[in-house]
């Protein structure tokens, strides 16, 4: 099997699913390339979901900073 697909679309998707179920994050945050096989129902490669992966660990980063950052804006 190859992955086809927009990396861009998946990342989002994975991004919105993981923060809308805590479980799932948690998981992702265990075992990654698991989590990601679970949540699209694939079975590849770990070197092939790996640049999927650091996409969404990059997304996810930037959003808990944004929500930081967020809270920081109250303060002042």
């Amino acid at each position: 099997m190859e992955l086809n697909f927009d990396l861009k679309s998946k990342i989002e998707e994975a991004v919105k699913k993981l923060q809308s179920d805590p479980a799932l994050l948690q998981k992702f945050q265990k075992d990654p390339i698991k989590a990601i096989e679970t949540l699209f129902g694939v079975d590849l490669p770990d070197e092939q979901l790996k640049p999927l992966v650091a996409g969404i660990q990059a997304k996810l980063a930037a959003s808990d900073i944004d929500s930081k950052l967020e809270g920081l804006k109250n303060l002042f």
